[in-house]
């Protein structure tokens, strides 16, 4: 191991900070180190009545589209939810003025009665992942470097639901250029889970699982390069979903993106519908996908009879598990057994030591590309965190050779899979290795009594989703230590994305999850 991968594998106590300062800017949320997950409790009761915020986001278009509900009504209700919880759980940022708000609810309401109807979001809250441009607002990135980023005009899928009836209230918060499955920057602070106001909410969409799970937001978009729509999702107890290379826009490049753009919801219905608007082909994008996207509207209902599961679980031991988290998720393997699947234990015929510095090189790669200017000036690399500089250190020293190998190992990876799915019609496995752990720490040090030797190595577990290119979808599992979620990841074939969401939809109905009696902050 090298001297970099030695220093990342030590935790780093936060220098000069106090446990106070590390969660957030002092100035920010004053309040925080003096609230137990009790007090939080107590917030969370006061907003419990808000039937509006209750309400799934395709009821809440619905009731909107009927007029039944004013846009200022859910405008004003989504306000004083964000008024009420935000400045414990630190979910949004970059907040825009509520009077500017309402006012812009109030025009949507106008432009409603005048038969202006924009779309299924009509009205909708909607806060932007704050690694993604909507105009007027700030894109930190979470990193001192870009507070100034004002963005100019919208990301394409920003762009998609801004033209769906959106009102954009702010940002969702991330870890500083999304690396690590933790959201706390220096920028904002970190990000609280919903569940008991001191672990963190997993990352890097960590804002926006925090916030969906708190019903601040009605739907929301993320982004997952390592796991970062399906750990959060998993650490909220939501749905996040990783579509197939392409289906949602990226990038304007040839290349396969690892990274994919994604929706995430508190309902697997909501979420596709999320994702029918924004997927879709566009002609500056060469990798998206030419399908319409409006299959993600229609119905998820579908018989399951007959339908063959494999279970991953650990990989035969490889992957080091947190007491409690593979007996929670192999529990949750009932719910598709009781709509008509089939589950069975499987294994990939792959060395999964392989995959992960196959993982590696990619990502060096990846991170050197797009930090490489801020790393070479030696005033702005003084400013980035020190995962940052390791990734880009570590791709300064491959070389053209190591990436194409990479690229080849992957495709015996893609290989492997596919044969797998010739035996299974889809595969789970759980979404992370640890439950939702204390947000002052940067990463979990050890795993069951193995050391990790770097700030992601935790998070192996979501890997194979990436690298295969397959769809892949968080539905909860259940909840386990401490009362804290876990989630079940759901692997499709590549471009089964529909397939994949209507078997999340089919166990969601089985669980009932979104009826359980565990509510955000209460345990």
């Amino acid at each position: 191991m090298s001297n970099r991968e030695d220093n990342l594998s030590k935790p780093r106590e936060p220098v000069g900070l106090s446990r106070r300062q590390f969660l957030t800017r002092s100035a920010a949320l004053p309040a925080l180190a003096a609230l137990t997950p009790l007090a939080a409790c107590s917030q969370q009761n006061e907003s419990a009545g808000d039937e509006i915020v209750a309400m799934n986001a395709i009821d809440l278009s619905a009731a909107i589209k009927a007029r039944s509900l004013s846009c200022v009504e859910v405008m004003g209700s989504y306000l004083s939810q964000i008024d009420r919880l935000n400045g414990t759980f630190n979910a949004i940022v970059a907040r825009a003025d509520s009077d500017q708000l309402l006012a812009e609810a109030a025009t949507a309401d106008r432009d409603l009665a005048a038969g202006r109807y924009r779309g299924w979001m009509h009205g909708f809250p909607h806060a932007v992942k704050d690694l993604a441009d909507a105009s007027g607002f700030v894109t930190s990135k979470g990193s001192p470097l870009y507070t100034d980023n004002v963005a100019k005009v919208d990301s394409l899928h920003i762009a998609r639901i801004r033209e769906a009836g959106a009102i954009f209230v702010g940002k969702t918060n991330t870890p500083e250029f999304g690396l690590g499955s933790q959201s706390y920057n220096s920028v904002f602070g970190a990000t609280l889970n919903a569940y008991d106001a001191y672990s963190t909410a997993g990352g890097s969409s960590g804002g926006a699982a925090a916030a969906l799970a708190l019903k601040m937001v009605p739907v929301a978009d993320g982004s997952d390069m390592m796991g970062s729509l399906r750990n959060p999702a998993g650490f909220n107890n939501v749905i996040g979903f990783r579509p197939s290379p392409g289906r949602v826009p990226f990038a304007p490049m040839f290349l396969e993106e690892l990274p994919a753009n994604g929706p995430m919801g508190r309902t697997v219905a909501d979420t596709a519908r999320l994702l029918a608007t924004m997927a879709g082909q566009s002609p500056r994008f060469p990798n998206t996908v030419p399908q319409d996207p409006a299959q993600f509207a229609a119905p998820l209902a579908r018989d399951w009879q007959g339908t063959k599961i494999g279970w991953l679980g650990d990989f035969d031991g490889y992957l080091p598990m947190e007491a409690g988290v593979l007996g929670l998720c192999e529990k949750a393997l009932g719910h598709f057994e009781t709509i008509g699947a089939r589950v069975d234990s499987a294994s990939l015929n792959y060395p999964m030591e392989q995959l992960w510095q196959t993982w590696l090189t990619f990502r060096h790669w990846i991170i050197r590309a797009t930090q490489a200017a801020n790393y070479a000036d030696p005033v702005r690399r003084a400013q980035l965190k020190p995962e940052a500089i390791w990734e880009v250190e570590g791709g300064l020293a491959l070389t053209g050779l190591d990436v194409f190998n990479a690229s080849a190992a992957r495709a015996k990876f893609y290989a492997a899979m596919v044969a797998a799915f010739e035996q299974y019609d889809f595969l789970v496995l759980p979404t992370a290795q640890v439950f939702p752990f204390d947000a002052a720490a940067h990463w979990p040090k050890q795993i069951a009594g193995r050391s990790m030797d770097t700030y992601h190595r935790w998070m192996e577990v979501v890997i194979p989703g990436t690298l295969s290119g397959c769809p892949v979808l968080n539905v909860p599992a259940g909840f386990g230590r401490d009362g804290l979620p876990m989630g079940l990841q759901i692997i499709g074939p590549r471009y089964a994305d529909f397939a994949t969401l209507q078997l999340g939809y089919a166990y969601e109905q089985a669980a009932r999850y979104n009826l359980d009696h565990h509510s955000p902050a209460l345990g």
